[in-house]
């Protein structure tokens, strides 16, 4: 894909230049309620089968209207000519991996990902012979090193999960270019702050349960790429999102697509209340990690690569030294009603967990220490708090009852 400075992309107005009315002229697109569709000829039904009947719809594991138009709406968001919706994260990345590797084929993926994603390639693609190489994904040269004549992906996210650090896209789409190599990007942390499809990536994945939905009421994901990539994801003969069935539900996707809507006005608050409370805490001495601090290491890479409207993002990392004084810190600021003890992110409300026992679990503990990530170490998803000022003071207050400031 062609690569465009991302100043001259607006992912928010193609969103918005999105025009759906429903059957009725709602201003909100019908729902088709229907897990299948009637025809009123056979020979409809024999080209629908096919593919030649454009406007038709079959089945809704095949597609449905709501999917379609939730689809659109989050290829237009990442620039790509096409875009699948799934029922969960999960089931876009397992689907694109299984759907670009085969047997003896390898991967060169970050190592510091979501652990669910981590435990898929560690623990599941072995079973179909499919190798991972897990390196610095910060570090071109690392990654270049571990590319094979076996390789077929480099994977990244485009803000790691939980450690934050920033994959520079263009320069691991040159290399992906170099060696024929697809590159997949999950962008779950940082939508519209960054577009990976306009840097270079092949396929940009997200969790929709996050900060694109935003009301942690729905799990689903979504594949965006080129329109060739997802008719064969759809392919009723050998596509995965077809015959995995990682199908969204049409009720879900309708929900999804309307917070879409104001995922620009929320990004925005997240980044302003995280940039705030990093730069504070950090003044405070504290142990912060969150990419719009200059401290962090790849600060100007990821200024370089964002949508500057829209900041750096609403995840941050705080260190406080102890498994125990996490888990205490965590359980004061709940009582406080400063936010909950959770894993997921993107809620209105802010969310924090210890990574190293929850959502990083499954990366073992002695690889969890080789790439940093400490038993202290809190992931916070920063929420939409109005007065972000309050919010820090009683944040402080939590800290120095427990001799953390």
């Amino acid at each position: 894909m062609e690569n465009l400075h991302p100043e001259a992309f607006h992912p928010a107005d193609h969103i918005q230049d999105l025009q759906y009315f429903g059957e009725f002229g709602g201003v909100n697109p019908s729902i088709s309620d229907s897990s299948t569709y009637t025809f009123l000829s056979a020979k409809t039904m024999f080209d629908t089968f096919e593919g030649n009947a454009e406007g038709c719809y079959l089945y809704s594991r095949h597609s449905s209207p709501m999917n379609l138009y939730l689809g659109q709406a989050l290829a237009a968001m990442e620039g790509t000519t096409g875009a699948n919706v799934t029922a969960s994260g999960m089931g876009a990345i397992t689907s694109v991996l299984l759907q670009l590797c085969a047997s003896g084929d390898q991967i060169v993926s970050s190592r510091t990902i979501y652990g669910g994603t981590y435990a898929f390639m560690k623990n599941v693609l072995p079973k179909w012979q499919i190798q991972t190489h897990f390196v610095d994904i910060t570090k071109l040269d690392v990654v270049e090193a571990a590319i094979t004549p076996q390789t077929k992906i480099l994977y990244c996210e485009t803000v790691s999960n939980p450690l934050l650090e920033v994959a520079d896209i263009q320069g691991l789409a040159l290399l992906a270019k170099k060696y024929n190599l697809k590159l997949v990007v999950d962008n779950t942390f940082s939508p519209l702050q960054v577009a990976p499809a306009q840097w270079g990536a092949d396929v940009v994945i997200h969790s929709l349960t996050k900060f694109i939905n935003g009301s942690s009421d729905t799990v689903g994901g979504v594949i965006c790429s080129s329109q060739e990539f997802i008719n064969d994801l759809r392919n009723v003969n050998d596509g995965a999102c077809m015959l995995l069935g990682p199908t969204m539900d049409s009720l879900r996707s309708a929900s999804i697509l309307k917070n879409l809507r104001t995922l620009h006005i929320r990004m925005k608050q997240h980044s302003h209340n995280a940039l705030y409370l990093a730069t504070r805490f950090e003044e405070d001495g504290l142990k912060v990690v969150y990419p719009g601090l200059q401290s962090h290491p790849s600060h100007a890479l990821f200024t370089r690569q964002m949508n500057s409207e829209y900041g750096y993002g609403g995840m941050m990392t705080l260190d406080v030294g102890t498994l125990d004084r996490a888990n205490a810190l965590m359980e004061l600021m709940q009582h406080n009603n400063l936010g909950y003890l959770a894993v997921s992110l993107g809620f209105y409300k802010t969310l924090f967990s210890a990574p190293g026992t929850s959502t990083s679990s499954e990366i073992p503990l002695d690889e969890q220490h080789e790439m940093g990530l400490t038993d202290g170490l809190i992931r916070f998803s920063i929420g939409l708090d109005n007065d972000i000022e309050r919010t820090y003071q009683k944040m402080s207050d939590c800290m120095r009852q427990l001799g953390i400031l």
